[in-house]
């Protein structure tokens, strides 16, 4: 099955690539069960990624992240562009399923062909991202997509992770959830590029803006740094959308011309590459042979025999006795 699975991969991403849905759906599929196959995938994938522009959606549940999804992938489809969507949801710590109802609410594309929505469970990762979000935002970048819209869980206020994935990072916040101390503590005032007061006909909304200005002067910027703007809009009407969009073209302009597009993407592909690396020592330290030498080191550490970098060295090395 292994043998018949890898003469496959070269024809699932050529279909992939001329736009076939399920060949993209197999693929992420593969990289959400890493798949033994997945070497094989991420290397076919390669030479055809670096072109999609990735845009981050974070912010607390019920700010309207999926609403704004959907009107900004109307605004990028009037313009011409192949858009992904990754929704990520949270997944059930009993079942271990997840709701997956962002789809739901982005049925405005549902038969859109150059729109393909795909909504990912969390798994229990923390930061609002699936651990194989990277992969898969290579297979929707391999795929044809200009724009790869990642939105996160909304569980709190500790969805910064997705600040390491993005070019653009977009943080939704709402009237009267919460000032901008709030946002201050939250951590998203260092992460985000472009800040949006969604649901702005409802009472608060300046106010929550100028707080939110008003913590972002706080902060020293270096000369030709970004400075974030700070955005009005009701996306369940398409209020204030097209600004949105405006900015965000603005952005990529600026990554561009900056330099500062490569510098993320590279610091992107150093973490993925360290995230990798991690999880394959994990493997092989969870195997028969390794898996003993843990337990003994585990033990002589919980003796006082031994100290847990002297122990963490050896296990590195490969050697427990």
């Amino acid at each position: 099955m292994t043998r018949r699975g890898a003469q496959a991969v070269p024809d699932l991403v050529a279909r992939a690539r001329a736009g076939e849905a399920a060949a993209v759906a197999r693929l992420i599929t593969l990289v959400e069960d890493a798949s033994p196959l997945l070497r094989e995938v991420m290397a076919a994938l390669n030479p055809h990624t670096g072109r999609a522009h990735v845009l981050g959606i974070t912010g607390a549940p019920g700010v309207g992240k999926s609403t704004s999804t959907n009107a900004l992938v109307a605004g990028m489809r009037r313009a011409g562009k192949r858009v992904g969507v990754l929704a990520i949801d949270p997944s059930s710590p009993f079942s271990g399923g997840a709701l997956l109802g962002d789809r739901v609410r982005m049925g405005d594309h549902a038969l859109d062909k150059d729109v393909y929505i795909r909504s990912m469970g969390a798994r229990g990762h923390l930061g609002g991202l699936a651990w194989s979000t990277p992969q898969a935002v290579r297979v929707l970048d391999a795929a044809g997509c200009d724009v790869v819209v990642v939105e996160t869980v909304g569980v709190g206020q500790s969805e910064v992770e997705v600040a390491g994935l993005a070019d653009t990072t977009l943080v939704l916040l709402a009237p009267g959830m919460g000032d901008g101390i709030q946002a201050a503590k939250a951590g998203i005032l260092e992460v985000g590029d472009l800040y949006v007061v969604n649901k702005a006909d409802r009472e608060g909304a300046e106010r929550t803006r100028r707080e939110l200005r008003t913590m972002l002067t706080l902060g020293e910027r270096p000369e030709g740094a970004w400075r974030p703007p700070v955005l009005m809009t009701v996306a369940s009407t398409g209020e204030g959308v097209d600004d949105l969009l405006g900015e965000l073209d603005r952005h990529a302009v600026w990554l561009e011309e900056s330099g500062e597009l490569t510098r993320r993407r590279t610091l992107r592909a150093r973490r993925e590459v360290e995230a990798i690396a991690l999880a394959a020592l994990r493997e092989r330290w969870g195997g028969t042979d390794s898996g003993d030498d843990l337990e003994v080191l585990a033990a002589s550490v919980a003796a006082g025999e031994t100290d847990p970098y002297a122990a963490a060295d050896r296990l590195v090395d490969g050697g427990g006795d």
